[in-house]
């Protein structure tokens, strides 16, 4: 029966400290997260882990319960934080696709990309075949030392010829637009 009664009077004690405590804890929460619901939520569970640690008679008990106010309403401030820039970046890759989807599916924007095809096409098969492939596999990513080991040419002049190849394209698509 003692023990019963120890336990009655622990909780009467910890209710004693969240009547006492809880309008100083919210409130350092609400000065933190700047919304009083989400302050609310801070202080209950600042008190659902003081009573996890520690004892209501603790010395310190309402520093402890303060500081920790602080530190869940810091993390609260973070959460959301993150939240709001994985919500902003889903919204511009969203609002990305949908113009995606909508330049593929235009009639003008297929007629220009098919004809930007057709004119890079055309001035890729009229440079000298060495410059075409040198231009083939510097856009399809390789290294100046992949295209140097493919082609089998010296790794020092490869961004020279690369630079002459880009040349004579840029040459190609002036004449053609010029026409």
């Amino acid at each position: 029966m003692s023990t019963i009664a120890a336990s009655l009077e622990l909780r009467v004690t910890f209710e004693d400290l969240f009547l006492a405590q809880y309008a100083r804890v919210a409130g350092v929460a609400r000065r933190i997260v700047g919304d009083s619901a989400a302050a609310e939520d801070v202080a209950q569970e600042v008190f659902a882990a003081f009573a996890l640690r520690m004892r209501p008679d603790d010395a310190g008990a309402s520093g402890w319960l303060c500081v920790t106010a602080a530190r869940i309403a810091l993390n609260e401030v973070r959460r959301r934080r993150r939240a709001d820039r994985r919500e902003r970046g889903q919204s511009r890759l969203d609002l990305a696709r949908l113009a995606q989807r909508e330049a593929e599916t235009d009639p003008a924007r297929i007629l220009d990309r098919e004809e930007g095809r057709r004119l890079v096409r055309g001035a890729m098969s009229r440079l000298p075949e060495r410059f075409a492939v040198l231009l083939a596999l510097r856009y399809e990513g390789l290294s100046y030392r992949e295209i140097a080991q493919t082609l089998r040419l010296p790794e020092a002049h490869v961004g020279t010829y690369v630079a002459r190849a880009q040349r004579a394209f840029a040459k190609e698509i002036e004449d053609v637009e010029s026409r």
